[in-house]
């Protein structure tokens, strides 16, 4: 099967709809080969691409510009997405690779994106595999790339995940089609290049970025046969308690130990809005407790159930404006009468619940109110929905009918 025809059958089996694409292409090999390969498969569907110029290297702008005349070639709408935050502290390519996420989900939303395809070639979840072996990671993280995945509230698409780089590159030589390498490809300082350049070694042993490649496929369909298992067990063990997520702890304590971790680690992410774990070890320290903080959230054992809440530390000093979502999850439903357009969305906190006395109220306990939503005027509180101040005022999970 042709490059095109299994770039075609790839899409098919992870686009969500007719909705506009967006592309993320940065302008080396693989993104390019992306944008020229849905360029031939979108058959009138509206593509938009957009390209990251973070800033690190003298010609980042120049390479951002040569995209967008490569796109422009091909009738497709272009947006630089500016990266100014790097600090030079920490892990470059983790932090590169979070901004690029948040850049793109912002102009996906801003522009009515159905989704975002990325070039990850087979390579690339090669070396994935490789690098999660090293860190020992368990099936979901040899699982590696998904085809399709959501985060930030966006369709994430993989459509060269069965594409090796090398001929993703033939088959742009082959049609007089260019791109730019980044001299950061050939940094061995990265772990990543590493990772490849010991893939090279591994080859004569057969383990090749394809064999590697098949065996995340296989740890994928066994990540989908623990995760249904998880569903399952989820009805009997677990009750959502305005925004909270509440636990049986002996019925949690009593499923395999997969099981369990699973639970606790989606409702981690969903408390905290986060797509990616937390690492094992440091979950099962979390669980070996009665009181501890992970992931941005707080967990509690208590009278048999284990409660988890968000941290409060975590969203202290966050506002939002009243209309808007709140710590990526909350909406306020305010009263029907005129209120001043100053009023903010913001964690209600040791402050604001001092002046919520009637516990009777209160609709959870006061570590969850201290991290709820509440509204705000400067530093005067208004309203905090569920403890009891500001009777027509409501809180809701914006991704769930239920009224908190």
């Amino acid at each position: 099967m042709s490059v095109s025809a299994r770039f075609a059958w790839a899409m098919a089996g992870c686009d969500p709809g007719l909705a506009p694409l967006g592309l993320a292409v940065s302008g080396g090999g693989d993104s390019m080969a992306l944008m020229h390969l849905a360029a031939d498969w979108a058959d009138g569907r509206a593509l938009h691409v957009a390209t990251i110029d973070h800033g690190l290297r003298a010609d980042s702008a120049t390479e951002a510009a040569s995209v967008a005349r490569a796109a422009r070639a091909l009738g497709l709408s272009h947006t630089i997405l500016h990266w100014t935050g790097w600090d030079g502290r920490g892990n470059l390519q983790q932090a590169a690779r979070d901004a690029r996420r948040h850049l793109l989900a912002g102009w996906a939303r801003d522009a009515g994106l159905g989704a975002i395809a990325l070039g990850h070639t087979q390579d690339d979840q090669a070396e994935t595999v490789l690098l999660r072996l090293a860190r020992g990671s368990g099936v979901d993280g040899l699982a590696a790339m998904a085809p399709r995945t959501k985060a930030h509230g966006i369709q994430w698409l993989r459509p060269l995940l069965g594409h090796s780089r090398a001929e993703l590159r033939d088959w742009l030589r082959a049609r007089g089609l260019g791109w730019v390498d980044d001299p950061s490809n050939d940094n061995p300082d990265f772990d990543r290049i590493k990772a490849r350049r010991i893939l090279t070694e591994l080859a004569p042993l057969g383990m090749s970025a394809a064999r590697l490649a098949r065996s995340a496929q296989h740890m994928q369909d066994a990540r989908d046969v623990l995760e249904r298992a998880a569903e399952d067990a989820a009805q009997g063990v677990m009750r959502l308690d305005h925004g909270d997520i509440v636990f049986d702890a002996p019925a949690l304590d009593a499923l395999p130990r997969d099981t369990r971790d699973r639970l606790v680690t989606r409702a981690l992410c969903a408390i905290a809005s986060r797509p990616y774990r937390p690492r094992l070890r440091a979950l099962h320290e979390a669980l070996a407790v009665r009181k501890a903080t992970l992931h941005g959230c707080l967990l509690t054992r208590k009278s048999g159930c284990l409660r988890i809440t968000r941290e409060a530390q975590a969203v202290a000093g966050l506002r939002a404006p009243l209309h808007a979502r709140w710590d990526q999850r909350w909406r306020i439903l305010p009263p029907r009468r005129p209120l001043p357009d100053r009023l903010e969305i913001g964690a209600l906190g040791a402050q604001g619940l001092q002046q919520c006395p009637d516990r009777a109220d209160w609709c959870l306990p006061r570590p969850s109110l201290l991290a709820s939503p509440a509204i705000w005027d400067g530093a005067r509180l208004i309203a905090a929905p569920l403890a009891g101040m500001g009777k027509d005022w409501r809180a809701v999970l914006s991704d769930s009918p239920i009224v908190a």
